[in-house]
């Protein structure tokens, strides 16, 4: 029995899945991140674009 307990304790299996996990949850944060901003300077061009042809004032 205390055999196993030391095993189980030394066992590193299932701290490398969590670091994964971690490292997998902080990039999808900053990819998310990333498009949002991207999506709003895109539809800012896009609405300045589309002044400068309908109203012809740049």
């Amino acid at each position: 029995m205390i055999k196993f307990f030391r095993n189980f304790v030394n066992d590193e299996a299932g701290a490398s899945a969590a670091e994964y996990a971690l490292i997998l949850a902080i990039v999808g944060t900053g990819i998310t991140l990333a498009a949002v901003n991207l999506g709003g300077a895109i539809s800012g061009a896009m609405n300045t674009a589309e002044g400068c042809i309908t109203a012809k004032t740049c």
